[in-house]
Order: C-alpha cells, then sequence, then structure tokens
C-alpha cells in the first residue's frame, strides 16, 4: 500500500516534526490536498499528498520527530478497494457446561435479626449480606445504620424531627451538625447553635483543565537549528562543487524606462519593480544555456527542460529559505511579481507549502533592496549555478563614445565547474544583459 514519507523539503533536511495532521483516517485526498504540518530547522511547512486516495491510517503522533524517508500514514490509491480490518481471533471453544450441582435443602429460617423490612431492602439495595452485619439495636437488631456502617458509608445522622424541620426552613446543613443528643441525635438546639455560625464559603470548582495550545519551537532553537543546516549544506556545497564565478555590470536604462510606461498602465497593487524583469531574464537566459539549468545527481548532470527559479528570501528572524518560482520562463513579468509578493509574504508569515521548497533548478539571489552592489553568492545542492543581482546605482557610462550616467545592475554567476565552464558561464550573462536592452521581449 502506498505510503506517505517524510517528505525531504531541501538539500538541508535530514528529519522533520510532525505538528498537526489535516487529515484523519477514511477522508478521501486528493493530488495537491494538504495533509499535514512539518515543522523543519527553517519553518513550519503544510506538507501536500501527491496521489488520490483514502487515508487508511495515521501511523505517527503529532509531536513526533521522524528522519526523512519516514512512512507517516498510509493511503489506499483511488479506486483501489479498501483493505478489510483485520479478523479478530477466533473465540475459544466453549467449555461444556457444568453439570448442575444437587440444590441443598433450605436451613430452617433463623429468626429475623433485621428491625424492619426497609433495613432489609436497603441492604438488598446496597448488596450487604446481613449475616456479616452485627446488629447494633436492640436485641441485637440489625439497623439501617449497621447497614451504612457495612458499605462504607456515613452513618445517617440521627435528628429529631423538629430539629430536621428547623434545619430545612434556616438552611442549615444537617451533614455539618454534630449532635449532643442521645447516642449523637441533633436535637432542636444543635440546629439553632449551627446556624449562628458563619457558612463556610464554599469551595470554588476546579477550573477545567485548557487545553495547551502547541508550543513552538523557541526562537533561539530555531535560529540555532537553522544556522547549523544552512552551515552544513553550504559546506557541503564548497567542499563537493568546485566553484567557478563570472560577472558583468548591466545597463537597466531600458528596462527601467519601459517598466515606468508599464506601471502607468497597472494599477499600484499590481505594479512590478525591476526584480521581477531580472527574474524574467535570468529564467529566459537559462534556457538558451540549458547546462546551468538542472542538478547533479549520481555524479552527472541531469538537465531540466523547465526552469524553475528558486528565490532567496531572507526570514524576519534570521535565515533564508528558497521557495521556487515554478516555470518562470513561461510566466509574465506581472505574474512573477504577483507570485513573488505571495512568495515573500507567505515565506515569512510561516505557511510555504512542501511542493514549494522543492524543484528549484536554478537559484537567483537579488540583495539589492539591502544596498549591497555584488552578491558572489554559493551554489544550492544538487543545482549547478546561483545567479546574484545587486543593487541598481546610477554610475558614469559610456555609450557609443559618449559618456553619461545610467542605471546600473552587477549581476554575478557561480557556477559548478562539472556541469559547465567559465564559457558557458559567460554565454549566459550575455543573454541575461541582452534580455534586459529588449524588456518589451520578456
Amino acid at each position: 500500500m502506498p505510503e506517505f514519507t517524510m517528505p525531504s523539503l531541501g538539500a538541508d533536511m535530514d528529519e522533520g516534526t510532525l505538528v498537526e495532521w489535516r487529515v484523519a483516517p477514511g477522508d478521501r485526498v486528493r493530488h495537491g490536498d494538504v495533509v499535514a504540518v512539518v515543522d523543519t530547522a527553517k519553518a513550519a511547512i503544510e506538507v501536500e499528498c501527491f496521489a488520490d486516495g483514502l487515508v487508511d491510517r495515521l501511523l505517527v503522533e503529532p509531536g513526533t520527530t521522524v528522519p526523512v524517508g519516514t512512512p507517516l500514514a498510509t493511503i489506499v490509491p483511488a479506486g483501489a478497494p479498501r483493505p478489510e480490518p483485520e479478523p479478530k481471533p477466533e473465540p475459544a471453544e466453549a467449555a461444556p457446561a457444568p453439570e448442575p450441582r444437587p440444590t441443598p435443602e433450605p436451613e430452617p429460617e433463623a429468626p429475623s435479626r433485621v428491625s424492619s423490612p426497609l433495613v432489609r431492602h436497603l441492604a438488598e439495595a446496597k448488596g450487604v449480606d446481613l449475616a456479616r452485619v452485627h446488629g447494633t439495636g436492640r436485641g441485637e437488631r440489625i439497623t439501617r445504620t449497621d447497614v451504612d456502617r457495612a458499605t462504607g458509608a456515613e452513618p445517617r445522622a440521627r435528628v429529631t424531627p423538629y430539629a430536621r424541620r428547623l434545619a430545612a426552613g434556616s438552611g442549615v446543613d444537617l451533614r455539618r451538625v454534630t449532635g449532643t443528643g442521645a447516642r449523637g441525635t441533633i436535637r432542636a438546639e444543635d440546629v439553632r447553635r449551627a446556624g449562628r455560625r458563619p457558612a463556610k464559603a464554599p469551595e470554588p470548582a476546579p477550573r477545567p483543565e485548557e487545553p495547551r495550545p502547541e508550543e513552538p519551537r523557541p526562537a533561539a532553537d530555531r535560529r540555532t537549528a537553522m544556522r547549523r543546516a544552512i552551515g552544513r549544506l553550504m559546506s557541503r556545497s564548497k567542499r563537493e562543487i568546485p566553484h567557478y564565478y563570472v560577472s558583468t555590470t548591466i545597463d537597466m536604462s531600458p528596462a527601467l524606462s519601459w517598466l515606468r510606461e508599464r506601471n502607468r498602465e497597472l494599477p499600484v497593487s499590481r505594479r512590478v519593480l525591476p526584480a521581477a524583469l531580472l527574474l524574467k531574464a535570468s529564467a529566459l537566459a537559462a534556457r538558451e544555456v540549458p547546462e546551468l539549468n538542472g542538478h547533479w545527481i549520481d555524479d552527472g548532470f541531469v538537465p531540466s527542460e523547465a526552469v524553475h527559479l528558486g528565490v532567496a528570501i531572507a526570514l524576519r528572524g534570521g535565515g533564508l529559505v528558497t521557495p521556487a518560482l515554478r516555470d518562470a520562463g513561461l510566466r509574465t513579468p506581472e505574474d512573477l511579481m504577483a507570485a513573488l509578493k505571495d512568495l515573500v509574504g507567505r515565506a515569512r508569515g510561516g505557511r510555504l507549502r512542501g511542493s514549494e521548497l522543492t524543484g528549484a533548478t536554478l537559484t537567483v539571489t537579488d540583495l539589492g533592496d539591502q544596498g549591497v552592489e555584488t552578491v558572489t553568492g554559493v551554489i544550492y545542492p544538487p543545482q549547478v549555478a546561483l545567479v546574484g543581482f545587486g543593487k541598481v546605482v546610477e554610475r558614469p557610462w559610456a555609450v557609443d563614445g559618449l559618456l553619461g550616467v545610467r542605471p546600473l545592475v552587477t549581476a554575478t554567476l557561480a557556477a559548478d565547474h562539472r556541469a559547465s565552464d567559465g564559457y558557458g558561464g559567460a554565454r549566459y550573462l550575455e543573454a541575461v544583459t541582452r534580455l534586459l536592452q529588449d524588456p518589451e521581449g520578456l
């Protein structure tokens, strides 16, 4: 039966903690449905199911940390019969009924030791064997008090009829009154004395225990775990990947001019920033230089037909995540801008989905909003390239022998020498530059 396992939400993830289930046994699920929330070293991620079917069993309890690949649940594929529950063990063959024993002759009834039929009825109701009860009444007859004592219950207090009526009228609890009459009988004077004492305030009822909310991972612990995860991955990258770097300076005048005109036609909420044009140019250039778009797996390069751009997003508490903009080369700049805003908001709000953290074929990091002019990145394994953009700055720039002030951006490519070489890297940056000089084609 197919198993839903702890997913790998990045090359830096070795284990995850199941935070909660969003489904229960018997629920029908479809491809893309969120079935659980998993806490990683970086954030809590909603995890989707990638098959249609019926949830059969949940194998892991919330709060449990398990390695990547551990089965979390079993799912019956759509159209397949649901497995029958395990048969219960056959009951053992009934033992032959014992032969009836001869009924003993009834003994002659002993003189009754019970004070009244009411006491006998009370003993039967409470399951008291009167033969074992010692009577304290006259002639050692068994009284109601003796039955109460035999059951372990507090014997009913002796109360005179007038004292009982007086207690009912004054609200005195006879269980809290000490009798001073014969054999502890409560008299009217005892009730009056009790009524003059201040009533003891009833003890407040215990408050029902409120369910304790799921304790989030402390921020300090999350930061530590995230730094460790990033450190392990970047160490692996620098240890295993032979990086090379190339960079270029791109004149952004045509792109920004086109963008200003384009934004005049759009409402404020849909206006496009230069970052969207840089993403679109990066995706289209990757299609021209496919040896930079894919993964290095099992000592070989596996190119990707689609371009899924991983975008590095800094989190508010420190660290970063790199969700993917899928099919970035097929989207318009407006679509890319909207998708980027959505990803940034959900990444910083802890609402990313598992599918968004996997499948990126090339990563882009843009630190221009932080004032950085040059970004020389570290490749995110198993990808084979990373593109960095800095801040768009105005600098003197010569065009056709004429010097002027132009908006410029520095683009840097970090690439894996196992999959490409400097020539391929240079072709890529040249393609990015050319595409940005003709923004209408983006």
